[in-house]
């Protein structure tokens, strides 16, 4: 293994539908399957995925612009830049963009591997609307149930 450094725009990109994007740093290839991570940007209006939780994942996030909601179990959050959230395994969790502006935010996921959910879900969505139906469907192939 060898190390990666990159850029402000560098990165595996892949587009999420509409204005969403999701800039891959570092995945399984870099670090030996220790952890993921993206920068994200999500579109005004992001419905998120449905509520969910992860068997081994840690999913983490770390806003740089805009402001993400993230519903944990029972508990709304509004997480503006500088906020992070980390969501252990087992835990129900989503995320959504109700406001008018873009949010940008660093996705950070250990073990790696969510990668692949990334690729399928970027794939989904060069054909159609990403509905949280779809997203459930894909998401069911990965470390992902959904609630």
């Amino acid at each position: 293994m060898k190390a990666t450094v990159l850029g402000p725009s560098e990165g595996e990109r892949l587009a999420a539908g509409g204005g969403s994007s999701i800039l891959i740093k570092a995945g399984s290839e870099q670090t030996a399957g220790s952890f993921f991570l993206s920068e994200t940007t999500i579109e005004p209006g992001f419905p998120g995925p449905p509520p969910h939780r992860h068997r081994t994942l840690h999913d983490m996030f770390y806003v740089l612009s805009g402001t993400l909601t993230m519903q944990v179990e029972d508990e709304v959050h509004e997480v503006g830049p500088g906020g992070f959230a980390c969501v252990p395994p087992g835990v129900v969790h989503t995320f959504s963009n109700p406001s008018p502006e873009p949010v940008r935010f660093l996705n950070f996921n250990t073990p790696a591997g969510f990668e692949r959910y990334m690729r399928e879900l970027a794939a989904a969505a060069a054909d159609q609307p990403l509905t949280r139906e779809k997203i459930g469907e894909i998401a069911s192939r990965h470390d992902f149930e959904v609630a």
